[in-house]
């Protein structure tokens, strides 16, 4: 009975679908691992990518939040939700402090009102706003002035209301539980997929969508990095041998193998037979007898020999 060792997974492509989403597909891998490897990855993007956000605030004149505040047209707890939306940037791992300071003499809108959105909190170097145009409150007296002062704080997952009045830095300021992952949402889908004679492997495709501060590639590699560094301090010193994942090169002369199909310059018709069966190297070609050839869907006796005569040539 031969026993087969569980081969690397392999991230066969990235595909940007916008500045904030991409699909990575990684394949092909071992029976059963698409579930394993993208709920794992789903569950760590979604709880532990690192991020930032508002962990409390102040405004000039108000002491609590069920405060409502005579020149705007919100309450502090609708002021609260709209800094929870805010999407922050930060280059440095120290909480830092933003002010902003909004007079409402300057009327932008019809009804008269001032819109305070997050584009108008002054900010340092280290800080950056992805979402400028994210609005805070409207200010709905002329001779009003309003005054805020923000904590910003990066962080990982979630930080509960309760934590963070806790650790806040003033505690003359107003306490915001904090969501401070950059990934909003991850979509995972796992398919059969082949390789040469190998029918029963799998395929997954991880759709990552992120809130700006951070692209799809680099909170994918951050969520894997933090796998393996956990799974490494779970290990010890035991070591399992791992295959190459199958149609990957494991020798720098056998590189032509890896060509694509198109690199034999075969006719459309059976270029087109290998590639809709799934066979897209010359790697994946020459694992085939002639009766797996014959097998495959839309080949026949005719592409059979183009196929045996090119490679032929090819002293494959």
């Amino acid at each position: 009975m031969t026993t087969k060792n569980i081969h690397e997974a392999k991230l066969d492509s990235v595909k940007e679908l916008s500045p904030t989403s991409a699909e990575f597909v990684i394949k092909p891998l071992y029976p059963g691992y698409g579930n394993t490897l993208g709920n794992s990855l789903r569950r760590v993007l979604l709880s532990s990518v690192k991020g930032a956000a508002i962990t409390a605030f102040s405004i000039e004149g108000t002491t609590h939040e069920f405060t409502a505040i005579p020149g705007v047209r919100e309450d502090v707890v609708d002021i609260m939700l709209n800094l929870k939306n805010i999407r922050f940037k930060m280059h440095t791992d120290a909480p830092v402090e933003l002010n902003l300071e909004m007079k409402g003499d300057k009327q932008s809108e019809k009804d008269g009102d001032k819109r305070v959105v997050a584009g108008d909190i002054k900010l340092p170097s280290e800080v950056e706003i992805a979402n400028p145009n994210q609005v805070i409150c409207h200010i709905d007296d002329p001779k009003y002035t309003l005054k805020m002062h923000l904590i910003v704080e990066s962080g990982r997952g979630y930080l509960t209301i309760e934590k963070a009045s806790e650790e806040r830095l003033h505690s003359d300021m107003i306490a915001i539980d904090a969501v401070f992952t950059p990934v909003l949402r991850v979509r995972y889908k796992v398919e059969n997929t082949r390789v040469g004679q190998d029918t029963n492997l799998q395929q997954l495709t991880l759709t990552v969508d992120t809130d700006g501060t951070l692209t799809p590639k680099d909170a994918f590699e951050e969520a894997a990095a933090i796998l393996v560094n956990q799974y490494t301090a779970l290990a010890g010193s035991t070591k399992v041998e791992s295959s190459p994942a199958p149609g990957s090169n494991t020798d720098d002369d056998d590189a032509g193998l890896m060509l694509p199909i198109e690199e034999l310059e075969l006719s459309a018709r059976t270029a087109n037979a290998l590639l809709n069966n799934d066979i897209k190297t010359i790697r994946d070609l020459v694992t085939l007898s002639e009766t797996d050839l014959k097998d495959l869907k839309g080949f026949g006796q005719k592409a059979l020999d183009e196929v045996k005569e090119k490679l032929t040539e090819l002293n494959i």
